[in-house]
């Protein structure tokens, strides 16, 4: 059983969020050729069938009753819908264990982003669903076809839980998400500072 524990220094949020994002897009720049051009329009929303958040990042009331952190955001969508990689990058680990379900951790340069209580199933390490056949040190291009939801893991419905850190700091992907569609509302904004043309 291979389990994503957050160390201690992950369970910390990062209290100046608008100056995070400003370090974010330079690492972005310098961990992805061509990023100082796309920014943050490259990223890519996980779930193609999208029905509705069911769970937000933060201080929440758990499946039972009492109050934790949640590391993630929580995307409801249909049994078996496709799930796509946020950003390009390699996997890091394919979990299997009893709380994230059948899930996946793609490292993008000093992102994480971890996907979890996905259908499938995982075989000598190796992840499998569908045409999917993922193992620790698959790249992955951003978009790519990862896995499919399901109801692995403690899950009382079919979602994705869909988490990322930075640099050991678990982030709310819901600003990341604010910061991908800002892009693309201002596709002529200014390149990111300090990114090499």
């Amino acid at each position: 059983m291979v389990r994503f524990t957050p160390s201690a220094s992950c369970k910390s949020r990062l209290p100046l969020a608008a100056l995070l994002l400003a370090s974010l897009l330079l690492e972005v720049a310098a961990a992805s050729p061509g990023a100082a051009q796309l920014g943050w329009r490259q990223g890519v929303f996980p779930v193609v069938s999208f029905s509705g958040y069911t769970s937000h990042f933060g201080q929440r009331s758990g499946p039972a009753g009492g109050f934790e952190q949640h590391h993630g955001l929580d995307i409801a969508a249909p049994l078996g819908a496709p799930i796509r990689s946020w950003w390009g990058g390699r996997v890091q680990q394919v979990i299997t264990d009893g709380a994230c379900g059948l899930g996946l951790v793609i490292a993008s340069g000093p992102y994480e982003h971890l996907y979890c209580h996905l259908a499938g199933a995982v075989e000598a390490g190796r992840y499998r669903s569908g045409p999917v056949l993922l193992a620790a040190g698959s790249p992955v291009r951003h978009g790519q076809l990862i896995g499919h939801v399901g109801l692995s893991g403690r899950s009382t419905g079919p979602h994705l839980h869909w988490g990322l850190r930075y640099r050991g700091h678990w982030l709310d992907p819901a600003t990341i998400l604010r910061a991908m569609a800002a892009a693309r509302r201002h596709p002529q904004a200014a390149p990111i500072p300090g990114a090499r043309p």
